[in-house]
């Protein structure tokens, strides 16, 4: 099996990328949706409900962002709850695709995490600051919240020297498949030299 993890700044198009790499016949793990299902089991809403002295558990994640608009280090303590529980989901993920030729990882926080370990490939995903600012802005993000979760990543220039391919996501999408048909050349490639 050949993992591709795939990791970047911010609304830097990881998901696209994953999609593209993917064409539907690779399976994909995200971390985001990851989160997402732990936010729909009562058994961990309750655990950050207790872990931030919410009164309920209604409209976590708003809560959440609020409290870390005004406290920065909050982001920290939710991510020791949050990175335990999505490492155990990709390991369980790994071992149901185990029969996969390529399995694709999309996880932001790759790099800080110190995952790149398992990983045949690691990808970064860059696109200039102003771009990504945009897309986080119109997808209903907030600059406050971008501005914190930006400064908790590593910066790109250090990514890069630590990812094995980078594609930049600055233009359009034809541009960006075009990018991203090199990189699949060379994956194949290595699989085939692999089996």
């Amino acid at each position: 099996m050949i993992k591709i993890g795939i990791t970047g700044s911010l609304s830097s198009g990881k998901s696209t990328v994953a999609k593209l790499i993917s064409r539907n016949k690779y399976p994909i793990f995200s971390a985001d949706n990851a989160v997402k299902t732990l936010y729909k089991k009562r058994i961990f809403t309750k655990k950050i409900q207790k872990q931030f002295h919410f009164k309920n558990t209604r409209n976590l994640k708003n809560k959440i962002k609020n409290l870390i608009k005004k406290d920065k280090k909050i982001l920290k303590k939710l991510e020791m709850i949050l990175h335990p529980l999505v490492r155990k989901e990709m390991g369980e993920f790994i071992k149901k695709k185990k029969n996969n030729k390529i399995t694709i990882f999309e996880i932001p926080l790759l790099i800080e995490s110190k995952l790149t370990r398992y990983f045949d490939f690691v990808v970064f995903v860059g696109a200039k600051k102003n771009i990504r600012l945009r897309r986080y802005v119109a997808k209903g993000g907030n600059k406050k919240i971008f501005t914190i979760l930006e400064k908790r990543q590593k910066k790109p220039s250090k990514k890069i020297k630590i990812s094995d391919y980078v594609i930049y996501n600055n233009k359009s999408i034809k541009s960006l498949k075009k990018n991203i048909k090199k990189f699949l050349k060379e994956i194949l490639l290595n699989v085939r030299s692999n089996t």
